[in-house]
């Protein structure tokens, strides 16, 4: 039987409240800059590319097949490209509604297990973590998964927990293969069945009454299956249909070197076993590393009252965390999924904790570590230090205003908590934060940070007549074209000087052709034979404008089958769609 909680009704005014929490928090600001690097530009680009050449099933990047994540999140963007014709909308809306998805997941679960006034805590405190925010602002492929996760705990847990409901079993199972076409690692709801059937078996309070055995446990293997078939089946047929190695080379690199070689022998993001412990979870994780000192209490109780309700995801977050740390590539978003199942497990003490002047202060105190980060910083400008300007000219502020307003709206936040509620110091100036920022800060640094400015002034020294090649090029610079340009590949570095080598040789072949290299680059190919014009600075490196004739011996050993013609853009990021493609 389900719990009486499961039968409570949903009071529309905890949405409105959730709702309005990912509005400041996430929202603000949509449509007010372009994709930024690292991750962004990258999935936009393929994104555009999808619904200009129709192709959804195989994602490219500059014309080259990519292959280092499976498609739905891109499908998700170009179906937004689609609907919106604005790829400044498109790019960011995936993870907007997957955090707005995520955050209604738990407040839903939270209020079955716990009632009402716990699951909007759990919900509006899984709103202002930091790692929640700074996520579900991007576009990132992170944020998708994490609904994709989370989605799957919630079904497992409405069977496990409330149930059963097999067809909630089903969905978990489903959300789990969704969750493995965006990203590898999307199978992890599936963990979940290791914990529960320990506890099962030691007899723990608050599970389900399910038989043994039965047809219908194989519905989880069935779900997760058929989601993955949805993408992996249509797939594999048209690697055979087509009969070219670039398809087979793909499906290889997705499936084998890009999921398991991946998390076995990780070539980047090398880090130790600690990394999560000691780096990602005491800040990202904020407010929760602090929220610790009064929920491990609570959570001893429920462990001697062998609670499943709550250590069951418990267990599941732990085991979350382990997977991750056994890997040797380890990144800070890895572990974002684990968040609201953890918000979920400390939803049935949030009522009490909130109300604790030591909350209250922490909040305060936590919250005045940002306001003075950010005055600091502004005062520093003020005093025109010489190294905070020149970071910040990096970034395209050449005035201390922006900085300065960031800094005053987190003022005021704060000073509103110490005046009206100090428990709401740390949500009000991460929300001041993120609206100061996405209309003072993001505005006036999108130029340099996206690309844009740079781009438009490479676009406008390249005569017309001349037809521009990318050399090792950065995926922001994709989006701002405006022509057919040329280029050798995607991440060409795996292959040593061989993208170089193949850009000489296509240079020497006509003289109304201009490459734009990085300087780093620039030898031996170009540095001695071939006119050199710099462009400056963009994405941490220098580049330059090279025509003429490349160094003979590179000319010779350069492949012009590797050159890849790449149309002009039909969206170009910062305008909206011609009116012929709406």
């Amino acid at each position: 039987m389900s719990s009486p909680l499961a039968r409570a009704p949903i009071a529309w005014q905890d949405i409105a409240w959730i709702l309005l929490a990912l509005l400041m928090l996430v929202a603000s600001g949509i449509g007010l800059r372009d994709p930024w690097p690292a991750d962004e530009p990258r999935f936009a680009a393929v994104a555009r590319d999808m619904v200009a050449s129709g192709d959804w099933l195989f994602p490219r990047v500059g014309g080259d097949l990519y292959q280092d994540k499976p498609p739905l999140f891109m499908w998700l963007i170009a179906a937004a490209l689609s609907v919106t014709g604005s790829l400044r909308l498109a790019f960011l809306l995936p993870s907007l509604l997957a955090a707005g998805g995520t955050l209604l997941l738990v407040y839903d679960l939270a209020r079955r297990l716990a009632g009402r006034e716990a699951a909007l805590a759990a919900a509006l405190t899984l709103a202002c973590t930091l790692q929640f925010v700074l996520v579900s602002r991007g576009a990132q492929i992170d944020a998708t998964v994490c609904f994709l996760i989370t989605l799957g705990v919630y079904g497992f847990a409405r069977h496990l927990l409330l149930g059963p409901t097999w067809g909630w079993y089903f969905v978990g199972a489903a959300a789990s293969g969704f969750g493995v076409i965006t990203k590898g690692v999307g199978f992890l709801p599936l963990l979940i069945l290791i914990p529960y059937g320990v506890l099962r078996r030691r007899g723990w309070q608050g599970l389900a009454t399910i038989p043994y055995g039965g047809w219908r446990w194989g519905l989880a293997p069935l779900g997760f299956l058929f989601a993955i078939a949805l993408w992996l089946v249509p797939m594999l047929l048209a690697v055979l249909h087509r009969g070219e190695p670039g398809y087979a080379a793909y499906r290889d690199e997705i499936l084998f070197h890009q999921t398991v070689t991946r998390y076995a022998a990780a070539w980047h993001h090398v880090k130790a076993w600690y990394y999560y412990y000691v780096e990602v979870i005491p800040l990202l994780w904020l407010p929760w590393p602090l929220l610790a000192f009064w929920l491990v209490p609570h959570w001893r109780r429920a462990w001697r009252a062998r609670d499943a309700r709550i250590w069951l995801l418990l267990f599941w977050v732990a085991l979350v965390l382990v997977f991750f740390t056994l890997s040797p590539g380890k990144r800070g978003v890895y572990v974002l999924p684990a968040i609201p199942a953890l918000a979920v497990a400390a939803a049935g003490a949030l009522p009490a904790i909130f109300p604790r002047r030591g909350v209250a202060r922490a909040s305060l105190v936590l919250a005045g570590v940002l306001v003075f980060t950010f005055a600091a910083l502004a005062i520093a400008e003020a005093l025109r230090l010489p190294r905070v300007v020149a970071l910040l000219a990096e970034e395209g502020l050449s005035t201390d205003l922006p900085v300065a307003t960031v800094a005053i709206s987190c003022a005021l936040a704060w000073l509103a908590a110490v005046r009206w509620r100090r428990l709401l110091a740390w949500p009000l100036v991460l929300g001041a934060l993120a609206v100061s920022f996405s209309w003072a800060i993001a505005p006036r640094i999108d130029p340099v940070r996206s690309g844009r400015a740079f781009m438009q002034r490479v676009l406008a020294t390249v005569p017309a007549g001349d037809t521009l090649g990318l050399v090792a090029y950065k995926e922001q610079f994709l989006l701002h074209l405006d022509r057919p340009t040329v280029n050798f590949g995607h991440r060409r570095w795996r292959s040593g000087d061989a993208e170089t080598a193949d850009a000489a040789n296509w240079l020497a072949a006509a003289p109304d052709r201009v490459l734009l290299v990085p300087d780093a680059l620039l030898a031996p190919c170009f540095a001695g034979t071939a006119r050199i014009q710099p462009m400056g600075v963009s994405a941490g490196e220098r580049w330059s404008l090279v025509s003429g004739v490349p160094d003979a011996v590179c000319v010779a050993r350069g492949d012009a089958s590797r050159a890849i013609a790449y149309p002009a853009p039909a969206y170009v990021a910062s305008h909206p769609a011609p009116a012929h493609n709406r």
